[in-house]
């Protein structure tokens, strides 16, 4: 297994042809449940469907499906004109959903990203391996998580999310004998789940 890092500048700006995205998204009201003690219902269902917002539109120029049951998410994607399927109940599942729909566009590489990502601004440089079995992880900023892979539609990977899913995700590379490219961007790294990260938004926009 090869393994290397990558920062924004040394990926292509343009999306790369056949490729696709996938975007799982429970609901927009229940998500987020640890910042409960900071911000009520509405606003982290207002804020969910803002980072949404800015994640579609790094997906911008891709093929990209929605996974998701949830009445308000399909709406959401149908204003954007995103395709829609079934959650089918699991994280991991909705990865390999998504992965299934890009597979059944004729596009060879799957880009599953979360939707939690406020700083995002392309996902142009995650999706550049095509076909080549090489599996792009962009850990999330504590270096635990990932909010965004990806894996050619063909490659027998199986998704791990949870805690710790980045070092899961390259152990799952490294079993299935694929090359591992680590993205290091800073836009696409950082997801929200914790108090401590709405701190770093605030900071931000009053600077």
């Amino acid at each position: 297994m090869t393994h290397t890092d990558a920062t924004p500048s040394q990926v292509r700006s343009t999306p790369p042809p056949r490729a696709g995205v996938a975007i799982p998204i429970r609901a927009f009201a229940l998500g987020k449940a640890r910042l409960a003690e900071e911000l009520t219902v509405d606003a982290r269902a207002a804020l969910s469907r803002c980072w949404a917002d800015q994640v579609a539109d790094a997906a911008a120029g891709f093929p990209t499906v929605v996974i998701s049951s949830d009445h308000e998410v399909r709406a959401w994607a149908a204003e954007r004109s995103l395709a829609v399927i079934d959650d089918p109940g699991s994280l991991d599942a909705a990865a390999d959903a998504g992965r299934s729909w890009v597979a059944a566009q004729d596009l060879v590489r799957v880009v599953v990203a979360h939707a939690d990502l406020p700083e995002a601004r392309s996902l142009a440089g995650v999706a550049r391996d095509g076909a080549r079995p090489i599996v792009t992880l962009v850990p999330c900023h504590r270096d635990d998580g990932t909010p965004v892979l990806s894996v050619p539609v063909d490659l027998p990977f199986h998704f791990a999310y949870g805690p710790a899913s980045f070092r899961r995700h390259a152990a799952e590379a490294r079993r299935i004998a694929a090359a591992v490219r680590v993205v290091r961007d800073p836009s696409l790294a950082f997801d929200v789940d914790v108090p401590s990260d709405l701190d770093r938004i605030r900071t931000s926009v009053s600077r």
